[in-house]
């Protein structure tokens, strides 16, 4: 039995993955040199593609990473000399928040209960800060922040960068890319990819931030300082041998989504978190985590099973869903259902059947 991975990451991967593997390893994609014209070519491909799917504007640029953990560090090295904000609502806002607090910067925090939503309006005084970290999509707990809201904070922190973290919901949000400076994400969620690739998109005014820090003498980073890889970038390079072999899968599974269009993949998506979202109202045990339903993420469901949680990932399991169990210390609570590109309606209505059988 083949089994379909609708857990938050890595997930399912796209059905066209095997196909494009096959022509790289024919093509020989794993042995080329990342400053070869064919590289350069892979690369545009990709960048053209995420252009063209996100309708980012022309003042954005797309670099690569090992993945959105790593971009944390080179957004607090390059975009943060003393203070930063961060919006926690879960355990990955939490983490970055920590990632900045190592890097001895001094850190404002906004923090709610987990599963509750971030307004801006209840941001406390931050006076001069310099980057406002936001996360679209809180993995841990399924809880969305609305791109409304967020494309709010840069009327209210005009001067502050704006990042926000769309690790587990990209591509389906629909942001204001003029109102922020920063998204990221990684590839084996949402892009049905295999891991070890982090896509990091930032605007001009992050790389002057990183110019100006440089230029009064701080510590930016080596290779992986922002100034140099944007200098790599716009020659469609990177500083370092990258994953050739994972740029290349996302240059063609992008293509293969814009041939789908975005807005058709929105809807998707919508459609099969409202099968989701009525399976769980009606069901006798399991309940939402998240309570608004404005708040809900349409990306990773998550699902409160009392203490079942482990009943309800193996009985799945038996019929070929592997689900993924809640996070930290909501493991024995919680099931996490990702509802991304790579799962069909058919799947997804199959396992809402499935889930009202366990009672």
């Amino acid at each position: 039995m083949n089994k379909i991975y609708l857990t938050p990451g890595p997930s399912e991967l796209y059905f066209t993955v095997g196909d494009h593997v096959r022509s790289a390893m024919k093509l020989q994609i794993p042995s080329i040199s990342h400053r070869s014209s064919q590289f350069t070519e892979i690369y545009s491909q990709a960048e053209n593609e995420l252009f063209n799917m996100l309708d980012l504007p022309s003042n954005w640029h797309v670099l690569f990473t090992s993945s959105a953990t790593e971009i944390w560090e080179r957004l607090i090295q390059n975009c943060v000399e003393k203070k930063a904000f961060h919006a926690i609502n879960g355990e990955f806002s939490s983490r970055f928040a920590s990632f900045s607090e190592k890097l001895d910067k001094e850190v404002i925090k906004h923090q709610v209960e987990p599963g509750e939503g971030i307004f801006v309006d209840q941001f406390p005084d931050m006076g001069d800060v310099e980057m406002i970290a936001l996360t679209h999509n809180e993995t841990s707990t399924g809880v969305m922040m609305r791109e409304d809201e967020i494309s709010k904070a840069r009327a209210l922190y005009p001067n502050a960068l704006i990042v926000v973290d769309a690790v587990s919901s990209m591509p389906h949000p629909q942001f204001d890319y003029s109102k922020i400076d920063s998204v990221y994400f990684s590839v084996q969620k949402g892009m049905g990819l295999p891991a070890g690739l982090g896509v990091w998109l930032v605007n001009d005014r992050c790389i002057e931030k990183s110019e100006q820090l440089l230029a009064k003498g701080n510590s930016i980073g080596t290779y992986h300082s922002l100034p140099e890889m944007i200098e790599k970038a716009l020659k469609k390079q990177t500083s370092e041998t990258p994953n050739v072999l994972g740029i290349y899968l996302l240059a063609n599974v992008l293509k293969d989504l814009n041939s789908r269009g975005i807005e058709t993949i929105r809807r998707e998506t919508n459609y099969k978190a409202a099968v989701l979202d009525h399976c769980i109202e009606n069901h006798p045990v399991l309940s939402h985590f998240v309570k608004d339903p404005m708040l809900r993420s349409k990306t990773v469901i998550v699902a409160d099973a009392g203490e079942r949680s482990g009943e309800f990932i193996q009985k799945l399991e038996e019929f070929g869903f592997i689900l993924g169990a809640g996070y930290s210390h909501f493991k024995n609570k919680h099931i996490r259902i990702a509802n991304f590109p790579a799962h069909s309606k058919e799947q997804i209505e199959l396992l809402a059947d499935k889930l009202m059988e366990i009672s």
